[in-house]
């Protein structure tokens, strides 16, 4: 009688949480820089819950470790739905081959509330670079070997390169980052040569003339930059997609994490918003919680296969 009691207090005192939810402002944690594609993703689909639940949600930037230290503290956050975290491939998927020990469970420790988009990354030059175009960019590094570097600063970066040099057999120095603002911004400078860039600040430097684009992960070109060749047209079978996703602690209440879904999906839907996404390069692919679960433990034997063929040996 005890037990069924304690459960009925629990049950009861987690749908007041929802009734209430949110009832003070909402930490959006999010594991790259100001500026890189998961922040400005973070920045759309914090502005639509916003609007939808009444309080703000404050995107606080926490980089470093290829996103480790932002997803370590989110899973030791207070599960109450008040710190979430928009993440990505990288500390959800990729870090468990990345590193040989992480401190967090990117299953366990985290509850899923929805995938929000996918995205790919474009090989980017300066605009002086001698090559004009991809099958002269691997025949100038192959000719130059050991002796250009080009920069990382997320696992969808990092494996882009490692699978480049691999499958198109180049010597390249490899320089990480904190994010890939940075690496923009060095390539720009001309202290590395080359960097991949996700798509959305791609397009954005490609029309400001600050780089060039070579050529897009995806498995086709992208109608988004329908000039710029796919890796895989010189590289048979090159393919990378990254994604981003919504998460909370393990442990938040269900009402609260559907509270959630229910309004990322209303957001998300929005034409406009999906145009807003677009612009940053990405596609809005919604999945719900227990997909969003099941796509995350595919994601990390997906990405233990990438890292893999890459030849990437763990930090």
């Amino acid at each position: 009688m005890k037990r069924v009691f304690i459960l009925w207090v629990l049950l009861f005192a987690s749908h007041a949480l929802a009734q209430t939810y949110p009832s003070r402002p909402v930490k959006l944690i999010v594991p790259f820089p100001a500026g890189s594609a998961t922040d400005q993703v973070a920045r759309l689909t914090g502005a639509q819950l916003q609007e939808a639940l009444g309080q703000p949600f404050i995107v606080e930037n926490k980089a470093g470790a290829q996103g480790s230290i932002a997803a370590a503290e989110v899973a030791r956050a207070t599960p109450d739905g008040l710190t979430l975290m928009v993440t990505t491939n990288t500390p959800q998927a990729a870090n468990v081959s990345l590193f040989k020990k992480l401190n967090y469970d990117p299953v366990k420790d985290f509850a899923p509330i929805a995938r929000l988009g996918t995205t790919s990354f474009m090989l980017m030059v300066r605009p002086d670079f001698s090559a004009k175009n991809l099958k002269e960019f691997l025949t100038h590094v192959r000719a130059n070997a050991g002796k250009l570097s080009a920069g990382y600063g997320s696992s969808g970066s990092q494996v882009s390169l490692a699978m480049l040099k691999s499958m198109g057999r180049l010597d390249v120095v490899e320089v990480p980052y904190k994010g890939i603002p940075q690496t923009i911004t060095d390539t720009m400078g001309g202290s590395l040569a080359f960097t991949f860039v996700d798509l959305g600040n791609a397009l954005a430097q490609a029309r400001g003339g600050k780089l060039r684009g070579l050529a897009v992960t995806s498995s086709k070109r992208t109608p988004l930059a329908p000039d710029v060749p796919a890796l895989a047209e010189e590289l048979r079978s090159y393919e990378l997609i990254a994604w981003f996703g919504l998460v909370a602690p393990a442990k938040t209440p269900n009402d609260v994490v559907q509270k959630l879904h229910e309004a990322t999906v209303k957001g998300l839907a929005k034409a406009e918003v999906k145009e807003k996404f677009a612009a940053i390069g990405t596609d809005v692919a919604l999945l719900n919680p227990a997909q969003f679960s099941k796509f995350i433990e595919s994601e990390i034997a997906h990405w233990a296969k990438l890292v893999k063929l890459a030849g990437i040996q763990p930090e």
